[in-house]
């Protein structure tokens, strides 16, 4: 079997974990002859160590597996072999021996819990989550300890967050130590966005704006909290306000301000101020630069000076911040007034650029680097919240 760092660092805790026992037993009986058993768990040992050395996993798995039915009475070395059996996908045999351990009638009451816990993460990743749920609400009501707690209600949150169950997630959270609930207010936060965009669909706005005004008190600067407000803003055409969430994005994370220009540019054609719009995109031009930005402020100069005006104000600006996307406007802007046999040059130019644009990822998570076409709060890969931004750059913003 090739050599896995990783596995070779969860065997670790397992050859600790039957050494201290093996060391116990032959304390206990230091005045007395060794048993056959305790010889044996001495060579089972070994052995393992000696395939472990030589980088042979499996073979130092299942020789610790026989040590342990020689001498079955350390816990952590169990859990340890349980854990290392659940890393490597290998779940049922896992749940098998927490299965085994629970059935003992000599087990302590903290152990009892630390194998329970055990088992809710295997049914958790094999994906039985109701069974998974069952058992950690068991271990969150019983009399366990608050560290046992706290890694029950997390798992717990987890497993709702699995289900798209958003409230009975925050439900879960509200259990949880202060501290404990300001590590995760950013996932809380997002939780909340979650089940506001299901009360927009059934149009329970005042349920929208009471999750939004929670996510907000969670995470005062998710930029998702605001683009939402806005969408609510806008839907009740109050346009004025909905400038105003758009706006605070900037001071939010700078990075989507690109993602706020086209429901701004709607807003402002609602409230007829184009002035203001113009001097929001020079302002965001200086204090947030990107493509989006720049292409907005071509299309105003176009309006009030002309193509070819728009395509110097692009040409320039490329030279500054040069984009694939950039450069796609500026080549229909170039279709748009270039003469007859440049244009067909043109268009064919442009269609290849277009297919290079199209190609490209769009968000990258900051995370775990995923990318992507579409904004997912929760990256798909590492299912972190909050950390996929529009990408910058010459294939970028």
């Amino acid at each position: 079997m090739p050599f896995n760092a990783n596995e070779f660092l969860l065997l670790i805790p397992l050859v600790i974990a039957i050494a201290i026992g093996w060391l116990l037993g032959r304390r206990e009986v230091k005045k007395s002859v060794y048993t056959p058993a305790q010889t044996n768990l001495s060579h089972e040992y070994f052995t393992g160590l000696d395939y472990l050395l030589n980088e042979k996993m499996d073979e130092a798995i299942e020789s610790f597996i026989r040590a342990l039915e020689v001498n079955s009475d350390t816990i952590p070395a169990h859990l340890a072999l349980a854990k290392l059996f659940r890393r490597k996908g290998d779940v049922d045999r896992a749940i098998q021996i927490h299965q085994n351990l629970l059935a003992r009638p000599d087990l302590s009451r903290s152990d009892f819990m630390r194998v329970q816990m055990a088992l809710a993460r295997d049914y958790y990743a094999v994906g039985l989550l109701d069974r998974a749920e069952n058992l950690l609400q068991e271990i969150i009501k019983s009399n366990s300890t608050a560290k046992t707690q706290s890694k029950a209600l997390s798992l717990l949150i987890k497993l709702y967050e699995k289900e798209g169950e958003w409230e009975e997630a925050l439900k879960a959270a509200e259990k949880l130590a202060a501290e404990e609930k300001r590590d995760i207010s950013v996932e809380l936060s997002h939780y909340c966005c979650e089940l506001a965009e299901v009360a927009f669909e059934h149009k329970q706005f005042q349920k929208a704006s009471e999750v939004l005004k929670r996510a907000e008190q969670l995470d005062s600067v998710n930029v998702r909290v605001s683009l939402l407000k806005a969408q609510a803003y806008m839907s009740t055409e109050q346009w004025k306000q909905a400038i105003k969430c758009l706006k605070s994005i900037a001071k939010q994370d700078s990075l989507f301000v690109s993602e706020t220009i086209p429901y701004l540019k709607l807003c402002y054609q609602k409230i007829g101020d184009k002035n203001a719009y113009a001097s929001y995109l020079k302002s965001s031009l200086n204090s947030a630069p990107s493509t989006t930005v720049i292409v907005a402020l071509a299309e105003l100069i176009k309006d009030e000076r002309g193509i070819y005006a728009a395509g110097s104000f692009i040409t320039e600006e490329l030279k500054r911040r040069p984009s694939v996307k950039g450069f796609n406007s500026l080549i229909d802007l170039h279709i748009e007034y270039g003469s007859e046999s440049a244009r067909d040059s043109l268009r064919v130019l442009r269609g290849l650029t277009g297919q290079l644009e199209l190609s490209k990822p769009v968000y990258r998570c900051n995370s775990c680097g995923f990318s992507g076409r579409s904004l997912s709060w929760q990256c798909p890969s590492c299912k972190t919240w909050g950390t996929t931004k529009p990408i910058q750059g010459l294939e970028g913003e």
